[in-house]
């Protein structure tokens, strides 16, 4: 006998869609059955925004696109009710969208913290609150909050990015204890995953080739992650096979923070 997810019917809503994950998620959960409401800050004629709405259809599942700028105080609100008027409500939501603000400690300004802030961690509560009152009509509902391997370990110059995703672990928490039974809050910590940020970071090393070899010996499973990994994670989480799992927060990195030392490095 297979075993399946089956979200047929399910309304969801999916940040940062245009590319990398939150595209990967916005696809899975298609292919699951959801409708899928999607944003991004790239325009609704961009190539990401045409190929998410195609990758949704292709599936059968109604798709709807806006251009959002989440870290504007009063557009998290604004695009959960037109998504929820468009779709007929909202079961899923799926807060992913953010950005690597990597500046570090001593060079960080009062601006660099106070954008990180806004849009890698207050974005999320915002989504979530104005999402609440569709939410609790679907009960249960399951909001899924995407963080980094960062909010546990991390490395020289990754502050304030590795901050805020500290504090979404304490988000997923609160907004369990406090909105629970009728939503369930999740959040993942994804690790190096194969994204077109991520291939930025290698291009900025002399010999990104050797650093990608590098960094994939780090890991024990001896390989980086993929897009599509993380979206099934999130299908999986806003299935019914995930009903007992709320206020934590996932660590799917192919066993980084298992290791004590760097090794195998040379």
């Amino acid at each position: 006998m297979s075993l399946s997810i089956d979200l047929r019917g399910k309304k969801a809503v999916v940040t940062g869609v245009t590319s990398g994950i939150g595209a990967s998620i916005a696809h899975v959960l298609a292919r699951a059955g959801c409708d899928v409401a999607g944003c991004g800050r790239r325009s609704v004629d961009s190539r990401g925004a045409e190929m998410f709405e195609k990758s949704v259809r292709d599936s059968g599942r109604r798709a709807f696109y806006r251009p959002v700028d989440l870290s504007d105080t009063a557009s998290p609100a604004q695009w959960i009710t037109e998504a929820a008027t468009t779709l007929g409500g909202i079961d899923i939501l799926i807060s992913n969208a953010g950005r690597n603000i990597f500046k570090g400690a001593t060079a960080t300004s009062e601006a660099d913290w106070e954008e990180c802030m806004n849009l890698d961690l207050a974005a999320h509560w915002r989504l979530a609150k104005a999402a609440r009152p569709f939410l609790e009509k679907a009960s249960p509902g399951v909001i899924i909050v995407v963080s980094s391997n960062h909010a546990y370990r991390t490395i020289p110059g990754c502050f304030p990015y590795n901050v805020a995703k500290a504090g979404m672990l304490a988000l997923v928490q609160s907004l369990a204890i406090e909105w629970g039974p009728t939503i369930r809050t999740v959040g993942i910590a994804p690790g190096f995953i194969e994204t077109p940020a991520n291939d930025a970071w290698f291009e900025a090393f002399d010999n990104p080739s050797a650093e990608r070899k590098r960094t994939i010996r780090l890991h024990p499973v001896g390989q980086l992650g993929t897009c599509e990994q993380i979206g099934a994670w999130i299908a999986f989480l806003a299935s019914d096979f995930a009903a007992f799992t709320t206020g934590t927060t996932h660590v799917i990195d192919g066993g980084r923070l298992a290791i004590l030392q760097d090794v195998g490095t040379e």
